[in-house]
């Protein structure tokens, strides 16, 4: 019998500036750093059970399990249907543009947007079958 997982634990992202990659995730979404990495990164609470890192691009490849992103790297945040206009008017606030606006064929919606080179979603219910 497979053993039971109890989903995503933790998403990184690996940013050139984490001082400024950090300000953002707490301005922008009220994150807050639950542990520092020093001049590697840190890493925020995002949510129950939930945790981002952020990673200093190849900081990490030292290590004894080694790891790092580059390219196009993406991370969605779930947001009740209810809130999707409030985050399209405190994005437009803030002066972050919002690349993307997209349905789903299951009724949900999502919000493209980024923290420099990571593309953030913001998604509601209905995107996926299982969400």
């Amino acid at each position: 019998m497979r053993p039971k997982t109890d989903g995503i634990l933790e998403s990184s992202l690996y940013v050139s500036d984490v001082p400024r990659s950090v300000r953002f995730y707490e301005e922008t979404f009220g994150f807050r750093v639950i542990i520092d990495f020093g001049d590697r990164g840190c890493a925020m609470h995002a949510g129950t059970h939930q945790v981002l890192l952020l990673f200093k691009k190849g900081a990490s490849r030292a290590l004894q399990s080694p790891h790092d992103g580059g390219g196009e790297l993406h991370v969605a945040f779930a947001i009740p249907s209810a809130e999707l206009a409030n985050w399209e008017s405190w994005l437009q606030t803030r002066g972050i543009t919002v690349e993307e606006k997209r349905t789903w064929d299951l009724g949900g919606w999502s919000l493209y947007f980024r923290d420099r080179t990571p593309l953030l979603e913001l998604a509601t219910p209905g995107t996926w079958s299982v969400y």
